[in-house]
Formats: C-alpha cells, sequence, structure tokens
C-alpha cells in the first residue's frame, strides 16, 4: 500500500543554513526533503549541483528526493549517485534517452522517478512506467518557487492513477508545485501520495507547516 509522504523544497529554505534546515525538515517528521536541481538551460533558473548535495548529505538521514530540471539528465546521474541521491527523478521532456536514462539511475541503486511539466500529456511515459519508482506532476511551470497551483493537473494526476492500475503498477505519484494546506488536499483526491511543498512550509514555522499538512492529509 502507497503511503503518504511530505517532501519540503530546500529550494525555499535559506541557502545559507542548509545544515539548520535539514535539522528542521528533521524535527518535522517529513520522510523526505526534496532538492531541485536547476541549470540555467532546461529552466531559465539555477539553483546547485551535485556539490552542494553531497555537502548536505552527511548532516541528514531523510531520504534525499532528487528532482533533476537539467537538459540531458544522463550526463549527471552518476555526480548524483556519488552525492547521495536515494531518489532521482528526471523530465521526460529532458532527454532524448529516457528509457536509457531510467535504466542508468535503476542500475546505480537509485530509486527512478520521470516528471511531467504541465503541457506534456501522459501518453508520453506510458511506455516507460515499468522502469520507474515515481511519477512526478509538476503542478506549476518548473523553475522557480511561489507559483500558484494549476488545478488542471488535477485530472492529469487521475489520468496517472488509471493507467498504474491498468498496469498493474505500484509506483508512487509525486506533486510539485503550489502545495498549501488546500491545495494539498485536491491533489490526495486527486491520486497523489508524496507532497512537495516549499514556499508554504518556509515560509513560517517548519514543525507547525508539516503538521498542518499531515492534518489534512490524515483528515
Amino acid at each position: 500500500m502507497l503511503t503518504n509522504k511530505i517532501a519540503p523544497s530546500i529550494l525555499a529554505a535559506d541557502y545559507a543554513n542548509f545544515e539548520t534546515e535539514l535539522k528542521k525538515i528533521e524535527a518535522s517528521g517529513s520522510e523526505y526533503v526534496h532538492l531541485d536541481i536547476m541549470d540555467g538551460h532546461f529552466v531559465p533558473n539555477i539553483s546547485f549541483g551535485a556539490d552542494v548535495v553531497a555537502s548536505m548529505r552527511p548532516h541528514s538521514k531523510l531520504i534525499f528526493d532528487c528532482h533533476l530540471m537539467v537538459a540531458n539528465p544522463e550526463n549527471h546521474i552518476d555526480n548524483f549517485v556519488r552525492a547521495g541521491a536515494d531518489i532521482m527523478t528526471i523530465h521526460v521532456e529532458s532527454s532524448q534517452h529516457i528509457h536509457g536514462a531510467l535504466q542508468k539511475i535503476r542500475a546505480a541503486g537509485v530509486k527512478a522517478g520521470v516528471v511531467l511539466n504541465p503541457g506534456t500529456p501522459v501518453s508520453s511515459i506510458a511506455h516507460i512506467l515499468e522502469l520507474v519508482d515515481q511519477v512526478l506532476v509538476m503542478t506549476v511551470n518548473p523553475g522557480f518557487g511561489g507559483q500558484a497551483f494549476i488545478p488542471e493537473m488535477l485530472e492529469k494526476i487521475k489520468e496517472i492513477v488509471v493507467l498504474r492500475a491498468a498496469k498493474g503498477l505500484s509506483f508512487d505519484i509525486e506533486v510539485d508545485g503550489g502545495i498549501d494546506d488546500k491545495t494539498i488536499a485536491l491533489a490526495k483526491a486527486a491520486g497523489a501520495n508524496v507532497f512537495v511543498a516549499g514556499s508554504y512550509v518556509f515560509k513560517g514555522n517548519v514543525a507547525e507547516r508539516v503538521a498542518t499538512l499531515r492534518e489534512v492529509l490524515n483528515g
């Protein structure tokens, strides 16, 4: 049975104090920390790379959920494996060889995920779902935090749920973008079970905000 998981996005945290922010996430009882890797090419923003992830790794036992918003992610897999990624999620739009890239992630002993941008249809991943542990539905356009949730993505989540059942698979469905104490309920009702929350969590008391999200999920 798939369980609900909360994944605070460190993109919204204090970059000068990652160790402290990781401790806050751990203390909140969150299952994952979501690490947004942006290269300035696939998305217009730049965040941080594998060396920064490696520097965080000794300071946390959390699951490192690494979301690679980068062009040609297959060229970066080895670096993020060495950095300590537990889950590596890559965009179907970013690679000409998405099947091989997912195979490479799995061969390295890391869980593999695939991401869909808002304008990308579910049909684009139908033939690679057997290779993934997680499908991430972007509920905003990628590149910047603090954007508003796109409600039309709820239908996409439902479509993935139907396809997952038809194939007899059991991967997680993750949502990222505009998740707060209201939209998390909508995403859960549609079928998501992993919830990335950035601005909502870090613009308040981290433990209290995560507790509120948990209450909604358990509501």
